[in-house]
Parts: C-alpha cells; sequence; structure tokens
C-alpha cells in the first residue's frame, strides 16, 4: 500500500513539472490593431451668466459601448420673471399693475389678504376689491390657503344643515310611526 502511495505521489509532481516546463517554451506572437477610439458622450455647455435672464441652465450626457446621447436644456424661473414684470411695471408708474403682476403668486396673494390689503381685482382695490375676489373664487391663484379655509368652512356648514335636516326628518318619522302628530 505505502508503495502504490509512494507511485502516486512521484507521478503527480513528474506530470506538474513537465506541463511547467512545456508552459515555459510556448511563444505566442499577436498584433493589436488600435485604428478606432472609444466613442465618448461629451455634455454641452449651455451657459446662462446674464443675471437679467431668469433662466437657469442643465446638461448631462449617457455612454454606452453602443450609443451615446448628450443633451442639455434651460429652465424657466416664473417667480424671477414676475417680479422683473413687477419692477417695470412699477417703475413707468404702473403701481397697480405691478401689484396686480406679483398678485397672481398664491403666496403673495394669501400674503396682502391677510395684512388686509387686498390684491386688485378687475381695476378696483381696497374692500371692492376682497368682494370681488369673494364673489368670483375662481380666479382666486391656485393653491391659496385663503380660499381652500373658506371652501372648507362653507361645506362643513352645508353638511351640518343637512345633518339638522336629517335628525328632523327622522324625529318626524319616528313621531308618525308611533302615532304621536309632530308639526314643525
Amino acid at each position: 500500500m505505502k508503495m502504490l502511495f509512494f507511485v502516486l505521489t512521484f507521478i503527480l509532481v513528474v506530470g506538474t513539472i513537465t506541463s511547467a516546463k512545456g508552459a515555459d517554451t510556448n511563444t505566442v506572437s499577436s498584433t493589436v490593431v488600435t485604428d478606432k477610439s472609444v466613442p465618448t458622450a461629451s455634455a454641452p455647455s449651455v451657459v446662462v451668466n446674464n443675471s437679467d435672464i431668469c433662466k437657469t441652465a442643465t446638461s448631462g450626457a449617457v455612454q454606452t459601448q453602443i450609443f451615446g446621447i448628450a443633451s442639455g436644456i434651460t429652465i424657466t424661473d416664473e417667480n424671477c420673471e414676475r417680479i422683473k414684470l413687477s419692477r417695470a411695471l412699477y417703475s413707468m408708474g404702473m403701481k397697480v399693475a405691478a401689484v396686480s403682476t406679483l398678485c397672481t403668486d398664491h403666496r403673495v396673494f394669501d400674503a396682502m389678504w391677510f395684512a388686509g390689503t387686498y390684491c386688485p381685482f378687475d381695476s378696483k382695490i381696497g374692500t371692492e376689491a376682497k368682494t370681488g375676489w369673494e364673489e368670483n373664487p375662481e380666479f382666486v391663484p391656485v393653491g391659496s390657503v385663503v380660499f381652500n379655509q373658506k371652501e372648507k368652512i362653507i361645506k362643513s356648514k352645508e353638511q351640518l344643515n343637512s345633518e339638522k335636516e336629517l335628525a328632523k326628518f327622522v324625529i318626524a318619522a319616528m313621531a308618525l310611526y308611533i302615532g304621536f302628530p309632530i308639526l314643525f
């Protein structure tokens, strides 16, 4: 048994040494062709340095082994435009128009409402403008807290009234059921 173990170990060692020597003597020759460069998608530079322009810029690119795409866009800042338009109107002496321009933003609308200086409505100012806004809530800027709260209050009052009417109906129905006439 020991003899078999030594013979197998000898064959294993000899086989490993000869295969390693065989690898040392192999020669490989190859040629690498480098006539094409790797494709690259470069993001465009979108420059907006003028402070008088209410725009910001962004760009991006993606590249794979086969396909690459690059793009750039500008984003308009509507609040900046609103402020610039309001300043231009104010500098021309059109103060009510300047305030009206700012009032198209729900934050300004709410701030002026809470301050008691209502935004102009259909060339009316002051309490006349307040009445105009209350009669035409569809023209209030979307997102206004003032008119959202008013709508909730009106709906809760309507719901309360309908619940009172339902309670009266139930009491009358029960009274009639037991034969007791009730006049409301």
